[in-house]
């Protein structure tokens, strides 16, 4: 003889259709709690794509000049998608081809509202056997860029 099993749930349970189970109906998960789980875990994804969409900070142009004490003023323009005091591009710098950093240039605060914008250092000493630099915006999430800018120094 063939059991016969009925499909139909218990007056105890609830059917969770996706998971294919069935949760026990005093286990006290209210439809309240469910709407602000799920607003609180789309606001955190929400702050999370913020700072993944302001990106890194890029060096969209330099330029340089050498002074009369032989030492080089940088002006450079950077963009990025300044979003706040925590995630902003927050300095630039210029260094050797070995590495060295020979200087750079801090950001005191966001420039949310001036995109691409230009800031320049003086009294940057650069020794007389280097011809070519390498110019890096840094902003306080992302760290240093991936696209660094090289600049060819007209002595």
């Amino acid at each position: 003889m063939t059991k016969f099993r009925s499909r139909i749930k218990p007056r105890n349970e609830i059917d969770v259709r996706a998971g294919g189970f069935s949760l026990p109906r005093d286990v006290g998960l209210h439809s309240r709690d469910l709407v602000v789980g799920v607003a609180l875990a789309a606001l955190g994804l929400i702050l999370l794509a913020g700072q993944a969409i302001a990106g890194q900070a890029d060096i969209v142009g330099v330029e340089a000049s050498q002074s009369s004490d032989k030492s080089w003023r940088f002006s450079v323009t950077v963009k990025h998608d300044d979003a706040g005091w925590d995630h902003y591009a927050d300095k630039w710098a210029v260094f050797a081809p070995d590495g060295t950093m020979l200087g750079e240039r801090v950001l005191a605060h966001p420039h949310d509202n001036e995109q691409p914008f230009t800031r320049s250092q003086s009294g940057i000493l650069i020794d007389e056997a280097i011809n070519v630099v390498t110019v890096k915006a840094h902003d306080k999430v992302h760290g240093w860029g991936s696209d660094a800018f090289t600049y060819e120094l007209k002595r």
